[in-house]
């Protein structure tokens, strides 16, 4: 037998995290200027003792380890590296220590443990190899998108593999920590983001999206891109669409509202996607996406960035207390912002499937929360002072500067993102959305951005007395409720 090669961990940390990689493409968030040796020394510092020390769960509920996610956007946003230590120093206590897997994941075994968190670390050394050998779009491609893992022939539907679910479950967490790697260009991020997916419980998915379709290997690859920016010239802001598609997004939220089986209060996502799930995957369906059109994936990614921002800050209003800043509608927001760079690493085919799967999620949680009505009208007549009062020169850097030392690990990355959407859709005028089914929305403008940036900063003022106890007791400012259902 040959002697097995011994690699040098060190090695292996230094290529799954590299110092950051530049922004992927123009749509992908900007960084901040304040970026310097000690920054890029202290984040990776973070990483890599994070990746090797730490459980992707803080506790035994659930909650996931936030501090990669943490450490990168306090970076992308011009944090010292002296604060991107003591963050670090501070979220790491909390956090439980690696636990020993009880064997290695192999390609034999792999589908055996999906569910499992004691079986984090092993995944997370199975995929750190596979995307070092394979890189991210082909790693993507075999684990995320194809039908081998997904589903297989003859398993009870439980017990099915549903990657793509699992990627896109618990809130998008994977997705999330997949999307921080294809942004900084960090493997190690990706690797530990399979992982999470892997160890994600089982969520409803249709099997019929991994059937053939009329699309051939050969054109999916020479298409691949074909609509997306990356093939124009760099611009600086999205280009102007003259028509929408005939089913926006919006459009698709209208429906569901006049929807019957939807008004009875539910809490729980898994509950109503174990009911509901097929109806909830007809009306994503229903969304337009047509990637024969030029700048059609562009579009669709800007519907979700809306629609995900909408639920989150015009679903959480209500005239009598203002916002309420959702737990789970916050990550519509926080994650939305990967799309630009993942959607990128994926034939034609996955994109579709992607923005499909992503939108549903979306849907299903919203009515999963307790379904709140968007009264457009209602939050931007209430909330006009935010735009018409502007006290400083750029409300937007008052806002990151302030962030960037609020205790709370969501607040960085939920800002970051209404800024970058604002730097990209801030332009859009009122009548953009005027031929959509959804009531109001031709009244939308480019200013919903900032407004739902300053709710968020108002309503998480409280957040700022947190101490590190409530953090290890697993208590947050933003609200875990839900919402009453629509009348």
């Amino acid at each position: 037998m040959a002697a097995v090669q011994q690699i040098d961990p060190r090695s292996e940390l230094d290529a799954l995290f590299p110092s950051p990689s530049s922004p992927p493409n123009v749509h992908s968030p900007s960084r901040y200027p304040g970026a310097s040796p000690e920054a890029v020394a202290a984040l990776t510092h973070a990483l890599k003792e994070n990746h090797t020390k730490h459980h992707i769960y803080f506790n035994h509920k659930g909650f996931h380890n936030h501090i990669a996610d943490r450490v990168l956007a306090l970076y992308a946003m011009g944090a010292s590296g002296s604060l991107i230590e003591k963050v670090y120093k501070h979220d790491s206590a909390y956090q439980r220590p690696a636990v020993e897997p009880p064997e290695a994941i192999t390609e034999e075994n792999f589908i055996e443990h999906l569910g499992d968190e004691n079986f984090y670390a092993a995944y997370k050394t199975f995929f750190s190899k596979v995307v070092r050998d394979r890189g991210l779009s082909t790693t993507l491609e075999e684990y995320i998108f194809s039908k081998k893992y997904n589903f297989i022939e003859g398993l009870d539907a439980s017990a099915q593999p549903v990657m793509l679910a699992r990627f896109l479950g618990v809130l998008f967490h994977a997705f999330i920590h997949v999307g921080y790697g294809a942004e900084f260009g960090i493997l190690g991020m990706v690797a530990g983001g399979l992982a999470l997916a892997s160890v994600h419980p089982y969520e409803f998915l249709p099997s019929y999206l991994f059937e053939p379709s009329g699309t051939t290997a050969v054109k999916e690859t020479t298409s691949r891109l074909a609509s997306l920016f990356l093939n124009t010239k760099t611009s600086t802001a999205p280009s102007q669409l003259e028509e929408p598609p005939k089913n926006h997004a919006f459009s698709i939220l209208a429906k569901i509202m006049q929807d019957s089986k939807f008004t009875k209060e539910i809490k729980d996502f898994n509950s109503l996607m174990s009911e509901h799930g097929d109806t909830i995957w007809r009306y994503a369906e229903q969304w337009t996406i047509d990637p024969s059109q030029p700048g059609e994936i562009e579009r669709k990614m800007e519907e979700c960035i809306w629609t995900g921002t909408i639920l989150y800050s015009i679903g959480g209003w209500n005239k009598e207390s203002s916002l309420t800043a959702d737990f789970a509608f916050m990550h519509f927001v926080t994650s939305s912002l990967f799309l630009p760079s993942l959607l990128p690493y994926l034939p034609q085919n996955s994109q579709v499937i992607l923005l499909r799967g992503y939108f549903a999620s979306t849907l299903g949680w919203w009515i999963a929360r307790g379904f709140p009505r968007l009264d457009i009208q209602g939050f931007l007549s209430a909330t006009s002072r935010i735009s018409s009062e502007v006290k400083v020169a750029n409300p937007f850097l008052d806002i990151i500067q302030s962030v960037i030392m609020h205790p709370d690990e969501h607040m960085p990355k939920i800002q970051r993102a209404f800024a970058h959407f604002s730097s990209l859709y801030g332009t859009r005028p009122k009548g953009y959305f005027m031929d959509t089914e959804l009531e109001g929305a031709e009244a939308l403008d480019g200013s919903l951005f900032l407004r739902a940036a300053r709710l968020t900063e108002e309503y998480m003022s409280e957040g700022t007395r947190l101490t590190e106890e409530d953090m290890i007791k697993g208590i947050r400012a933003w609200s875990f409720e839900g919402f009453p259902a629509r009348d």
